[in-house]
Parts: C-alpha cells; structure tokens; sequence
C-alpha cells in the first residue's frame, strides 16, 4: 500500500513590509539643470549625458516594492523613467551666457531673482529681429543707384538670384535648427556641431568677421547720411577743387568713423540692455521709412513731386553751385548771364569765352520724379554701366558732341560717375542688404517654441524682405528719372537723398529713419559680433583665441569686445562703403555655403540623430544653395573669395593639424591607406559622441551541420535596422580545433557571406572555432572589429528549447553572454520567436511597433524603433510607447512630460501611461515560484538519466503551463519518482502525496501588504489551489536500480517543506504583472521591445532568471529584449 501525506505552507512569519513613500521622492538640486549635467563628456555642459550613472544617493530607493522587482539590479545604472521625466520637466533651454547676464544684472543685496521661462514667439522673436537685421543701409543708400545702373531687368535678376540664396539657405537651417535644441550660438553653433569643429571653426570666425565688417559698413553708412544729407557743413576736411572731393570724403568717413565707433563700442561696454531697448525704436524707424517710400510711390501715380533737374545737351548738372537752370535771364527789359554761366565760362558778360560743349547745346529742366503713371519703366529697363570719372548722361536727349579726346574739365558742375560699374560689383554691394537671417537663430535661447519659430519667423522675414527689393526695384525704374537713379549722391537734386526724393510727406522721413536704423545696425552687430567670438573662444578649439572668453564678472565679452572694435576700425579706414561692402559678402557666403553643406551632408548620411521637425528640406535644395553661395563669392570677387576660403582654409588646418603629425604616402594607394588609418586613429581617440551614435552590431548566429546559418530571419532583422550604415559583423563558434575544423569555418563563412549579400547585410564575417561554444563567443565579443571601428551592440536569438538541453549548458552561456555584454559595456539585443520576424520582401501595411519603457538604459529602445521605421517592411508601422507608472507617481504628468521628452526628441509616438498599484501576490504566482524552484531543487538533488529527466521536466512544465492558462487553477499533481531509502527493503510503502496549500488571503512574503477591504474572515479561509506529488513505489524500485546515489524519504519531506525564495517570488510578480498588461494592450503588435532584466549578482539563481524572462515575455509573437550599453545614444540636442 502506498502512503499519502499532505504538507501545507504556512505565511511567511514576520510583519508585512509597506513600501515607504518619501523613498520614491527624487529631488532636484537645479531646476534649471538636467540632472548629472556636470558628468564629464565632450567638454560641452549642455551636451553632456545626464541620465546614464546617475550618482543621486537615493536613486536605489526607487525600486522599493514588488512590481518593479525584476529590474532591482539595474538600480546602480539605470533611473525609472518617472524620476528621469521628473528631471527632464524642470529643464529649460536658456542659453548659459544669457542667463548669467541676467542674473549677474538682477543681483541686488544678493538675492536672485527667478530667470522667467522664455516667452518669446515667432513674431517678436524671429520676424522682427530678422527684419531690423536684413533691412539697412543698402536699401536707403544704394538700391536707387543700383537699378540706374544696372537696369530693372538686371536688377531684378540680380535681387532674386541674392533672395534665392539666403532663402535656400534658410530652409537648411530651419532643418539643422530643428534638429533638436539650439542654444544661442547661431551658425556657429549649427556648422560646429554637424560639420565638427574644423569647419565650425573656421566658418564661426568668417561669420564672426563677416559680423565685425557688417558693424563698419554700418558706420559708414551713418557718418555718410550724417555728412552728406544731414550736416554738410561738418565736414572736416574740404576739396579744394572738384578732383580732391573724393579724398576730401573719404577723410571725414575716417575722422567721424572712429568718433562714432568708439562712442558705439562705449555703449555697448557699459550695458547691452541698452541697445536691446532702443532696437524696437530702430525697428520703427525702418518700417516707417519703407512705408514712406510706398506712400510717395501712390501719390507719385496722380501728383508727382517737384524736383526738377538741370540737363545741358544730354550731360546731368549737379544744383551745388547754381539756382536757374538757364544760360540767360531776363532782368526787366535786359538780358543778364545766370550763375550756371559763371560756372562754364571766363566771365559774367555776354561776351565772355565759354566752354565748347556749353556753347553748342541747350539747357533743358526735367522732372527727376514724373511718376509711376509716365512710362518711364520702359526707358529704365536695361543697364548703363559707367565708368570712373564719366559724366551721366540722359540716354535720348538730343546732344552736339566734341572731338574724339577732347577732355572735360573736373570743376565743371557736372554729375560724376566716382566709381567704374559692372554686374558683379553691384552684386557684392548689394548681397549684404540681404544678409541678416540668423537673426532667429541667434535668439533660440528666449524663444518660447524655437523648432517652429525658428523657421516660420526666418522664412516670412525673407519673403516679406524679397517681396519689398523686387518691389522696389519696379518702381525705383518706374517712378524717378534714369540719371537720377545713376546719380548716386543726389547732385542733380540738391543733395537729395534719391529714395527720400520718392517718399511722402518729406524727404526728410527717409534721411532721419535711416540714420537711425543704420545706428541700431550698427550697435546690433558691436552687440553681437563679440559674443559669437567669445563662443568660439570658449569652445576651446582655437587655442590663441582663448583669451577672448573671458569678460566681466556679468558675462560680458570685454576682451571680445576689445577685439571687434579694432577689426571694425580696419573697414573704418577703408571708408568706402562701396568696398567695405564686398568684403563682408565674402564671409557671409561663406558661412551661408557651408550652412547648406552642412544640411546636404547629414540627410544624405541619414545619421539617426537627423530628425528635424521642419519637413520642407531636401538634399537637392541644400546643395543648390550651396552652389549658388559659391557661385555668387566669385560673382562678387573672385580676389576677394580666395582671400576669404584661404583665411578658412587656413583655420581649418590649423584646427585639425596642431600637434598632429603629417602623414605622407606614395601614390594613389598610399594616400588610400594613409586615409584608413588616419580614419581609424581618429576613432581610437575616444568614444563616439551621442548624435554620432549608431548600433555597431556583432550578430552571433548558429550555424548546422552543413554550416547553414540556422536562423536567416536574424540577418534579415540586422538588415531592417542598419540599412547598409554603419558597422556589422556576422559571427559564428564552430566547436573543435583550429587544424581539425578549418575547412568547415571556411564553409561556414562563405555560406555567411552568401546569406549576407542576399539580406544586403553591409559588413564582415568572423567564424571562431574554440574548444567550447563559451570561450568561443567570449572571443569574439572582446576580440571583434578593428581599433576604434568596433561593435557596441550584440544581437542573439533567445535559446528557444533551453529546458531540453542536457546538462543546462545552453542557458548558462546565456546568461554568461548578458554578464559580458555588460561587464564590456555593450548593447544586447535578444530577439524571442525569431522566426516569426518577416523579411525584407515583407511589407506590413499595418500595424504599430510598441516599447515598454521601463527603465533608462540610455534611449536604446527609443532609437531601434526610429531605425527600423527607415525600412520599408516596418514603414508604416507607428510607434507607441508605454511606460510604467508606480502607486507614487503622478500618471498625469508622466504622460505630459513623456510627450515633451518625445517632442525634443524629434520623434513621433503615441504615448501612454499604464498603472501599476500595489498588490497582493497572488497564489498563482506563489505557485508558479515553487514549481520554478522545485523543478530545480529536484534537478539536483536527484541524479536522473537524461530520458527521465526530460520526461520530469516536461511533466513539471506541462502542469505550469496548465495552470497560466486556468488563471485559478484547480489541484495540480505533480508525480516524481522517488527511490527507495535502502536496497534491502521489499516493503511496499505506500504512495505519497504531496499537497501545497496556499493562504490567498495571506500576506505570503515580507514586502506583501494586505489588500484593501480584506476581513478578518478571510485570514483563515483556504484556497482549493494545490499540488499534488505522487510517489510509487514501482518507479522507486526502477529508479534504486538506476540511481547511483538514492534519496531518503526524509530528505524529500525536507525538499517539501521548503518555502519559496522571498526575492524569487517579488522577481515572478513583477513578471507575471508585467506580461499581463503587455499582453492586453501589445497582443496585436507587429514588435514589442521591452527592457531585459540583469541576471541576478548570485548565480544559484540562473536558472530561475531564465524562467522569469519566459514568464515575462509569454503570449507574444515577436519580442525583442533590448539592454543599455551603459551610455546616451539618443540626445534632445543639434
């Protein structure tokens, strides 16, 4: 007869723990700082990895409580995603230099006073700026002279293919400036960060000239409105004769240049505030002087103004020194000479010897404005270009010519051309009045939106500008009389500004407001010339600029200042703003040009940080402004470009090859190999930066018999998420030794190689053989790529029938791959079901790609669906992501700020917040933990024979599996044999049973907590869930005869009696809650990536780590386990 006996568990002794709530309390020392934003990194604070080792002391108090159990090891590394949600809703993007202004600015009695959040939009913070910026002198002092010469048409030509220029370059940097958070630093800071700091160096210091010329061009154009129209009479420095007017003026530019620089350079040294308050008032003085223009424009189509001007045969005289325009006057009933006689001829009388050409023409009075009704667009619609010292003449006036050679005489009061004109000298000085664009970009740091500012502001500003310089230039050629339009200082109507001729009510609208906004141009660019060389400087990169970094105790650029203000005094000494001109074009093209390289380049990389928000770019458009930048530099100067891409040449090298060896080589081949190991030596260097950051893959694959790979859909899968970028290496472990098994390692690379080339897997092949599949795998993780052209990232298939395997080898090196990954500080990637993922001819129409964010390990499963999501096979698959929400945590604001991180992450998802409170343990999880721990007590404490110990295990199995799907199972019996206590005993015991009784109602471990509503009725209640294990004696007579080492019964009674592992049973809760809510909201997707578990630190638990994964990701189709490599690999920032 057999004996049944009954063993029924008792709760656990000991009070139930309750999780502490003021654990789950993550402060943050800086609300204005990303929490470890002082982490070393790439020298640049704002850029430095704030997530990954976290040195928060209370970080590990997190993970209190059981639903979170099964990720307790990566307390040391990763934060929950709520602490890092909670860091990342206190941050904002002021720029460094501007809050330490303010609040060195606002200290008073040493309290500081709250920096407000930005608050500036599109209109105020981009539209304006940018159009005080790209507004200026040109349009007031030279457009008018411009359309003379060059005709509508050209001039047309000329303004759109300029406007053309700066509008393709502004798309580029609406693309590079929504590609993640800009701080204040403008193109700089744009070009340095996706093109490096080489060309960021070389290209900020253009800019930066380009800015400091800008200041000069400014002044010059004051201190000539000032001269010319305003005040003539300071002049310092007067001709003597006509000839030395010229040099006369360029004299006074200089005197009064360097009087108003200093005096502008003083201001900006005492307060930059200052000039910030005043721009709105420069700001109004540009709008309404272009209003004025279109005004006097109206009223000149039905009452032109009167400014008559004086023309002798064809030849324009300048009003300077005569008021009649005419030879004689009548003064009562006698002919007297006029004032414009005395000028032509040797005296006063009638009879006086007189020029020739005065003699043979008349002297006719025009209209200098007839209107927009005349029909004078036609007469203006083709170019006169002049050269120097040749007198403007009307084209179709009637005109009796001297002698071939004949000279005319300087003192003559006729109107001069002072320069020689061509086509592209008018480009080079009029391109800087479409300069002014970065404006917005500049400003990033206050806006309150800058992804959607940035380029709505940007782009308006340049179409509202384009819209008036077209404009202008019809009805300039429409509305004023051809020499005057070639009359570039408005001789012909007495010294006139020409625009302020056209304007309405006075001239004198334009010659205020433009004084004045020139001013405010001119102050704008001292302002902020000196902080982008003060950027620059503290960026490190130009080793004998470091100087100029340093400032005021409030941040101020002293030094930087110091610096702009003497290279502004070189344009002041040219004093021509018809020179200094091109030369500030030079630099700006420049930093255009490489603006747009810098766009073209990362979308034809498609490096996986380049995700900008602004979609209305393509590579196309990119290298079309490029090309057009170029052009117009050798358009504009071809001297003056060679000079300026020396200077940046110069800086670049200078840049990259101080300290460095050069390397020589011999022919084409040596210059080949010289470039791979200078490329490899270079990343050797240090480790990639966060958006240079892509998965380098090592994918280990199983090869048979025949050394076919055994799982192609891995390739297939390697395939979908590198699309040809980047490094991946196909590995393989052959068992055996390297003289035995080298032809089969041959085999099995070639079949690798053909697999890869079917998959159009990019990459190299590696088949290992070792005298062990462990040693083997371990050698190719350390010992895989090449210098600094390694993997970080492993890709493995889950071992799928690891219960079956004989002597647990399979699971063990398993779980030894998780450890070295990590101990190597590698990414693992462990894909479930592998053969169910689809392959590349494979399309899913449909569908969505889910990842359960439980952890931060990096941004690991932020960037893997955003790759994959490239392919055509995952395309139209959208993106969810869910995160996990503890009892403590505000699910609300989670949800928010998960939203704000995606939204500066530049990445589109469905975001979603599930709730997990505290719970009882329920028996089935109870259950499911003894089994596990059972199945592996029973494993080795008996020796069984391989056939028996398969038929156990899968007995073992077959009873857990029954009891997930009942959800509240009924009695499950679980038979063992069980041997005899000794040889001699033919008793016949009688069969035992074994009954495991779990308490529902009952905390059952230590950190448990009675569940709301549970009575004191309910404490002794019974459940109907048990085990039954079942002993015979004729399976422990067959087994004595086996077993080399027999079992007594007391031994199994204390095997019985065990009560399950605290930490395994919290470890199976968090696994079977988990699976239960990733099942009910992930059952249909086409992936699921979720965070993999660390092994336990103690490796008796191995086994039962395995199982918890099993339990964790049960019920789905196609899952991928993803593990940090222990870094940032996804960054908010450009």
């Amino acid at each position: 007869m057999s004996r049944r006996f009954t063993v029924t568990s008792l709760p656990a002794a000991g009070p139930a723990r309750t999780p502490d709530a003021e654990s789950r309390r993550h402060s943050v020392a800086d609300p204005r700082r990303l929490p470890g934003e002082d982490a070393k990194g790439d020298g640049n604070p704002k850029e430095s990895s704030p997530f990954i080792n976290s040195t928060d002391t209370e970080k590990g108090k997190e993970y209190d409580g059981k639903n979170m159990a099964l990720f307790e090891e990566e307390m040391d590394t990763s934060p929950m995603v709520s602490s890092l949600l909670s860091g990342l809703a206190n941050y904002t993007n002021l720029p460094q230099g501007s809050r330490e202004h303010e609040e060195a600015e606002n200290n008073e009695g040493g309290k500081k006073k709250p920096v407000q959040a930005p608050r500036m939009g599109t209109f105020m913070g981009v539209y304006l700026p940018c159009l005080q910026n790209i507004f200026g002198v040109i349009l007031f002092l030279r457009l008018t002279w411009v359309v003379g010469i060059a005709g509508i048409m050209e001039a047309f030509c000329m303004v759109f293919i300029c406007c053309s220029c700066t509008m393709l370059t502004a798309i580029s940097m609406s693309a590079i400036a929504t590609n993640g958070v800009v701080p204040a630093g403008g193109s700089y800071y744009m070009i340095s960060r996706s093109l490096g700091p080489e060309f960021g160096g070389a290209v900020g210091l253009c800019f930066y000239l380009g800015t400091t010329f800008a200041g000069a061009m400014y002044i010059l154009g004051t201190i000539e409105i000032l001269l010319a129209y305003l005040f003539p009479a300071m002049a310092i420095f007067k001709a003597e004769d006509a000839s030395g007017e010229a040099a006369a003026m360029l004299n006074n530019m200089r005197v009064y240049g360097t009087c108003v620089l200093t005096c502008m350079a003083t201001v900006v040294f005492v307060g930059v505030k200052y000039v910030n308050k005043f721009a709105l008032v420069f700001l109004g003085c540009v709008i309404l002087s272009i209003l004025a223009i279109y005004a006097g424009v109206i009223k000149s189509a039905f009452d032109p103004p009167n400014f008559p001007i004086c023309l002798l045969g064809n030849r324009t005289l300048s009003r300077h020194g005569f008021d009649v325009c005419a030879k004689l006057a009548w003064e009562g009933n006698e002919t007297v000479t006029t004032r414009l006689w005395g000028l032509f001829c040797s005296s006063r009388f009638l009879n006086a010897t007189c020029d020739e050409y005065f003699t043979r023409n008349n002297v006719t009075e025009i209209q200098g404005i007839p209107g927009a009704a005349s029909g004078l667009i036609k007469e203006n619609l083709w170019s006169s270009y002049l050269t120097k010292g040749v007198i403007v003449e009307r084209r179709g006036m009637p005109s009796v010519g001297l002698a071939d050679g004949t000279p005319v005489d300087m003192d003559h009061p006729y109107v001069f051309s002072d320069m020689t004109s061509y086509f592209t000298l008018l480009v080079g000085i009029y391109f800087p009045s479409v300069t002014g664009i970065m404006a917005g970009s500049n400003r990033s740091g206050d806006l309150r939106d800058a992804q959607k500012s940035i380029p709505t502001g940007t782009i308006l500003a340049i179409a509202t500008t384009s819209a008036v310089y077209i404009s202008s230039v019809v009805l300039f050629g429409a509305c004023i009389e051809g020499v005057v339009l070639r009359d570039k200082f408005g001789e012909a109507v007495n010294g006139n500004l020409v625009v302020g001729t056209l304007a309405w009510p006075s001239p004198w609208v334009i010659v205020i407001g433009s004084f004045f906004s020139t001013c405010g141009a001119g102050l704008q660019s001292l302002t902020g010339a000196p902080r982008l060389l003060q950027a620059i400087s503290r960026d490190g990169i130009v080793p004998f600029l470091q100087v100029f970094g340093h400032g005021k105790a409030n941040g101020e650029p002293t030094w930087a200042l110091l610096l702009t203000a003497c290279i502004c005094e070189i344009g002041i000494l040219i004093a021509s703003l018809d020179e200094v001109a091109p030369i500030l074009s030079m630099f700006f093209l420049m930093c255009y040009m490489f603006v747009n390289l810098a766009c073209a380049v990362q979308t034809l990389l498609r490096t996986p940080n380049w995700r900008p928000r602004f979609r209305y770019y393509h590579w196309t458009l990119s290298f079309l402004g490029m090309s057009l930048c170029l052009a117009l530099m050798f358009i504009c100067s071809w001297y003056y470009a060679l000079v300026a891409m020396l200077i940046a040449g110069l800086i670049y090298k200078y840049i990259e090859y101080r300290g460095a060896e050069k390397e020589w080589g011999d022919g084409i081949r040596g210059l080949s190999l010289s470039a791979a190991r200078y490329a490899l030596l270079r990343l050797e260097e240090g480790p990639p930066h966060t958006k240079n950051w892509r998965p380098q893959l090592l994918v280990l694959v199983r090869v048979d018999q025949d050394q076919n790979v055994v799982h192609p859909q891995l390739l297939s899968l390697t395939s979908q998420l590198k699309a040809g970028k980047g490094l991946t290496i196909v590995g393989s472990v052959l068992e055996g030794t390297f003289l035995d098994n080298h032809p089969q390692a041959q085999r099995a690379e070639e079949s690798i190689r053909r697999l890869m080339e079917a998959e159009k897997v990019k990459g190299f092949c590696q088949v290992v053989i070792s005298s062990n599949l462990r040693d083997g795998v371990s050698h190719l993780i350390q010992s895989g790529g090449l210098g600094g052209l390694q993997h970080n990232t492993v890709l493995v298939g889950w071992p799928r029938n690891w219960r079956q395997k004989e002597d647990h080898q399979t699971w063990r090196n398993f779980i030894e791959l998780v450890r070295e990954t990590t101990a190597g500080h590698l990414a693992l990637l462990v894909t479930k079901n592998v053969a169910m993922f689809p392959g590349n001819p494979e399309r899913f129409s449909e569908g969505s790609i889910d990842v359960w964010w439980i952890v931060h390990d990096g941004g690991m499963l932020m960037l893997l669906p955003f790759l994959l999501r490239h392919h055509k096979v995952w395309r139209k698959c959208k993106m969810r992501i869910f995160t996990v929400a503890q009892m403590d945590d505000n699910s609300i604001q989670m949800k928010k700020d998960l939203t704000t991180f995606l939204y500066h992450l530049r990445i589109t998802a469905e975001v979603e917040v599930v709730e997990m409170h505290e719970s009882d343990i329920s028996a089935y999880t109870y259950e499911k933990t003894l089994v596990m721990e059972q199945r592996s007590q029973i494993l080795k404490q008996m020796h069984l024979t391989k056939n028996e110990r398969e038929r156990e295990i899968q007995s073992i199995t077959d009873e857990s599996r029954g009891s997930i799907r009942r959800k509240n199972p009924a009695n499950t019996r679980l038979r063992l044999n069980v041997p005899e206590e000794t040889a001699g005993d033919s008793e016949e015991k009688p069969e035992e049973e074994v009954q495991l009784i779990h308490d529902q109602s009952a905390p059952s471990c230590p950190s448990s907590s009675p569940s709301p509503g549970e009575g004191p009725e309910g404490e002794g209640e019974v459940d109907p869930e048990k085990v039954h294990l079942t002993w015979t004696k004729d399976k422990s007579v067959a087994e004595k005869n086996k077993g080399p080492s027999p079992v007594s019964s007391e031994g199994i009674k204390d095997f019985f009696s065990m009560k399950p592992n605290q930490s395994n049973v919290r470890r199976m809760h968090t696994a079977v809650r988990l699976n239960e809510v990733i099942v009910k909201k992930s059952r249909d997707a086409k992936l699921v990536l979720l965070n993999m578990p660390g092994p336990p630190r103690n490796r008796n638990g191995d086994e039962n780590y395995m199982e918890f994964l099993e339990v964790l990701t049960e019920h789905l189709d196609r899952v991928m386990l993803v593990r940090g490599g222990g870094r940032e690999v996804i960054t908010i920032y450009s």
